[in-house]
């Protein structure tokens, strides 16, 4: 956590230093993030994160509270009275002589002018069902916030992988889109050359123009869907907007088939890859993968706590036991005072036993909620494993896919720039026509957009392949302190 914290604080220094400096032939180099560092980042910055972060923290606090109602309740009273005047009560004066009238009643001070009081009272609970079945209450209700803040991770590895191969497939297409551009203006270049050696004539030049000026507006659009990229990003990562890098990555260097990164830039995209290999297959196993996945396990952890809450609602038909323990001092003196000095102390023991018996039909109420409760968690189950089925299925199908049209998609990229360069040939040695060259360049930017495109798919449906099947990665492996 704080090495992902530190990831994040050299961005912001070097987005406030050097990046806003990198424009035109600037000496600095771009900010750079890396497939990996940007997981790590979105684990230590994503508010989803941080949120999940602080109910287990709060979970941690409600074990204490349950852990209160088992340590006994001590408790200290002090209180002091002056009485200006003393109380006076009229009672029977027969009572001080027999001679009297019985209907006469005489004055009668009671009490004194200076009154303390004081002690300690000690309250256990020796049997309450409650209590002691919310002891491992609180200790599952903190595994089910552990369960989730795992969930919560793996969602968002998932999503800040994701984002970052959107990045990548939008600034290939802009990539490709400057290219063929690029190549037009070459091309045009080219032409008028031809054009005032007589080679061709005014309409292959117009061609180009027409061709040029229909390109334009496609690049304004790649640039702004590598912003919006970007931006996304960013929000997965939990960094401000204002934060400027550069991710690293070359999707029509990527090989999906083979083990090798190939490309420099892309050893750590492959790296993460093959942190839970996918082997080729027509027939998915689901194995073992509901054991791994957040949601289930979250389900599982409730179905526990269900069970809890079912035991502690038939506790209350249970009695009550508690202790309790009185310890005071009491002073009472005339005239001035002089603080305890005359006084006398007591001490008193109790037990309490509380048995209800009639409450009308409430208990019994909560009893059958308690367990409509868990069928219907018992459900929620049922439904989520058909779920994540379905979705490992569709991941796997994704993938398989990709597996089945990488080579296509290589051979057809590869014979699409050879079939560029003959066209090329053919127009500077004069038996060929630019509507040649034209239809060639479509053809290799169509199977470079193509290639980019099957790996993108391919990369993305492996992040939601890890996260259908539980094994995202760097979630068991990065340390999550809870302080």
């Amino acid at each position: 956590m704080r090495f992902t914290f530190l990831v994040t604080g050299l961005l912001l220094l070097l987005q406030s230093t050097a990046f806003g400096q990198v424009k035109g032939d600037s000496l600095f180099a771009d900010a750079e993030l890396s497939l990996e560092d940007a997981i790590k980042v979105a684990v230590a910055n994503n508010p989803q994160i941080s949120r999940a972060l602080l109910s287990v923290k709060d979970a941690d606090e409600l074990v204490d509270i349950a852990y209160s109602e088992v340590y006994p309740n001590i408790s200290s009273s002090m209180s002091y009275t002056r009485n200006f005047e003393v109380p006076v009560n009229f009672i029977p004066a027969i009572i001080f002589d027999q001679n009297a009238d019985p209907d006469e009643l005489v004055p009668v001070a009671f009490g004194t002018d200076n009154n303390w009081q004081g002690g300690f009272t000690v309250t256990q609970n020796i049997f309450r069902g409650e209590v002691f079945v919310g002891l491992s209450t609180s200790e599952i209700f903190k595994t089910v916030q552990q369960e989730n803040l795992r969930a919560t991770t793996q969602q968002i590895i998932t999503q800040a992988r994701v984002a970052y191969y959107q990045v990548l497939v939008a600034k290939e297409q802009l990539r490709l889109q400057e290219a063929q551009i690029k190549r037009i203006e070459q091309n045009l270049k080219e032409n008028r050359a031809r054009q005032q050696a007589g080679l061709v004539d005014e309409y292959a030049v117009l061609q180009l123009e027409v061709q040029l000026s229909n390109q334009r507006p496609q690049l304004i659009e790649a640039q702004y869907a590598v912003d919006e990229a970007y931006r996304g990003l960013k929000v997965a990562l939990g960094l401000p907007l204002q934060v400027d890098f550069e991710v690293k990555g070359n999707l029509n260097a990527f090989d999906i088939v083979s083990e090798d990164a190939g490309a420099e830039e892309n050893a750590q995209i492959k790296r993460v890859d093959q942190m839970n290999p996918f082997v080729y297959q027509r027939e998915e196993t689901m194995s073992s993968f509901m054991d791994e996945r957040g949601d289930l396990r979250i389900l599982d952890a409730r179905l526990n706590l269900n069970e809890k809450e079912i035991q502690a609602v038939k506790s209350r038909f249970l009695p009550t036991i508690t202790a309790s323990y009185n310890l005071q001092w009491s002073a009472a003196e005339p005239g001035g005072p002089t603080f305890f000095e005359n006084n006398t102390r007591f001490q008193t023991l109790g037990i309490n036993v509380s048995l209800p018996i009639f409450e009308g039909f409430k208990r019994m109420a909560d009893v059958q909620r308690a367990q409509i409760s868990r069928k219907d968690i018992e459900e929620q189950i049922r439904a989520a494993e058909l779920s994540a089925e379905n979705e490992v299925a569709s991941a796997a199908e994704e993938l398989n896919k990709s597996f089945e049209t990488a080579e296509a998609r290589k051979q057809a990229l590869e014979q699409a720039e050879e079939g560029y360069q003959r066209a090329l040939s053919r127009l500077e040695n004069g038996i060929g026509s630019q509507i040649e060259v034209t239809d060639a360049e479509v053809q290799v930017r169509q199977a470079e957009v193509n290639y980019a495109l099957m790996v993108f798919e391919y990369l993305s449906a492996k992040a939601q392949y890890d996260l259908a099947t539980g094994q995202v990665p760097f979630v068991d492996t990065i340390e999550m302190e809870v302080e």
